[in-house]
C-alpha cells in the first residue's frame, strides 16, 4: 500500500488561523473519538460512522492548491478531529504526504490514545497541540469519560523524543478553573522541557446548536464562559511556572 492509497474517514477540512497551530493551516478533520468531553464542540465527529471514506492522497490533493500560500503565511497542515490517533496510519500518510509539500505539520491529540502513535509517525510531525485536560485524575475521568495517565506518558514520551508541543487547557469555570487543578498541569508542562507554550481556552458555548440538530443534551448548557480575571489568572499562573502561555 503506497502513502495516497492509505484509507481513512475524514469529517471535513478547513482553512484556519492561530488556534490549530502556527501560522495558516489546513486543517483536517477526522471522524472518531473515545472521549466523551463534558464541553465538546465537535459531537458530530465522535463516530468513525460521522466521516466520509477516503484516501490520503485524495486529501492531500485538497491540499495541494493552497500548499504555497500556507507555507508563504508560515503555516501548514493539522489533522484534528476527533481524534486523530484513533486513525494513526491515515495520520501518518498525511504528514507524509504534506512534507513532501514543504507543510509544517501538527497533531491535534488529547493523547489518551498516544500509544498508537508509532517513532515513523511521530518522525513526520512538526508540533504536538497536546491538550490536558485537567490534572486530578477523578477529575479528568469525571470531565472526560477517560484517563489522565496515558496523556502524561505520551507528553513524556515526546519531551523524551525533543518533539515540541503546545499544551492547550480548555477553562471551564466550576471544572478546570480551580487553581490546584491549574497548578498540576503548569508544574507538568513546565517539568517537561519541550513545552514551547501553553493556550488557555475559555470554555464557550458556540457548538450547542450541533447538539440540538443531533438530539443529544449538551451537558454545560447553563454554563457560563469563564470571567476575564480568572482567565488572566490561570495564564499568570503558566507564566509564574516559567512557561509562555497564551
Amino acid at each position: 500500500m503506497t502513502t495516497a492509497t492509505v484509507p481513512g474517514r475524514l469529517h471535513s477540512w478547513d482553512l484556519s488561523t492561530g488556534v490549530d497551530g502556527p501560522g495558516t493551516r489546513f486543517v483536517a478533520f477526522l471522524a472518531g473519538c473515545p472521549l466523551r468531553c463534558l464541553y465538546c464542540q465537535n459531537p458530530d465527529t465522535w463516530h468513525m460512522r460521522d466521516g466520509s471514506p477516503t484516501t490520503a492522497g485524495a486529501v492531500l490533493r485538497q491540499v495541494e492548491p493552497f500548499a504555497s500560500f500556507v507555507h508563504v503565511a508560515g503555516g501548514g497542515m493539522t489533522v484534528s478531529g476527533g481524534e486523530p490517533l484513533l486513525q494513526p496510519a491515515f495520520t501518518e500518510a498525511l504528514f507524509t504526504g504534506a512534507r513532501g509539500l514543504g507543510l509544517h505539520t501538527a497533531l491535534d491529540t488529547a493523547g489518551g490514545l498516544g500509544a498508537r502513535a508509532s517513532d515513523a509517525l511521530l518522525d513526520v510531525t512538526s508540533l504536538v497541540l497536546l491538550d490536558i485536560k485537567a490534572w486530578d485524575p477523578v477529575r479528568y475521568r469525571r470531565l472526560t469519560g477517560g484517563s489522565l495517565a496515558p496523556t502524561l506518558d505520551f507528553a513524556r514520551r515526546l519531551a523524551a523524543r525533543g518533539t515540541p508541543v503546545w499544551v492547550r487547557y480548555v477553562l471551564v469555570p466550576g471544572l478546570t478553573d480551580d487553581a490546584s487543578e491549574v497548578a498540576g498541569v503548569a508544574g507538568f508542562a513546565a517539568s517537561l522541557g519541550n513545552v514551547e507554550r501553553v493556550d488557555v481556552l475559555p470554555f464557550h458555548r458556540l457548538g450547542a446548536p450541533k447538539y440540538e440538530r443531533l438530539g443529544i443534551p449538551f451537558p454545560l448548557r447553563d454554563t457560563p464562559p469563564p470571567a476575564a480575571d480568572v482567565v488572566d489568572r490561570v495564564r499568570s499562573q503558566f507564566h509564574a511556572a516559567g512557561l509562555a502561555a497564551y
